[in-house]
């Protein structure tokens, strides 16, 4: 017989549940679109760049120097 300790174990997991497929609702409807054009030299960005990093705002060369230029301050 189920007693008030599992009645309230259940009723968590039942909002655990709602509050993670909430969660996942909410993370769909954040579509990062790419630049089409680069930031940094106003070259167009391949599409197969913009399809594999969703969010890119720079073609591969100046994305390469930037990450570059940070590593130098790194140090």
């Amino acid at each position: 017989m189920a007693d008030i300790a599992d009645f309230a174990n259940d009723l968590v997991q039942e909002r655990i549940d709602q509050a993670l497929a909430a969660r996942r609702v909410a993370q769909s409807e954040l579509v990062v679109h790419s630049f089409l054009f680069c930031e940094g030299c106003d070259d167009r960005i391949p599409e197969a760049r913009r399809l594999a990093q969703p969010g890119c705002t720079q073609c591969v060369l100046c994305q390469a120097i930037d990450e570059q230029r940070e590593a130098r301050h790194v140090r």
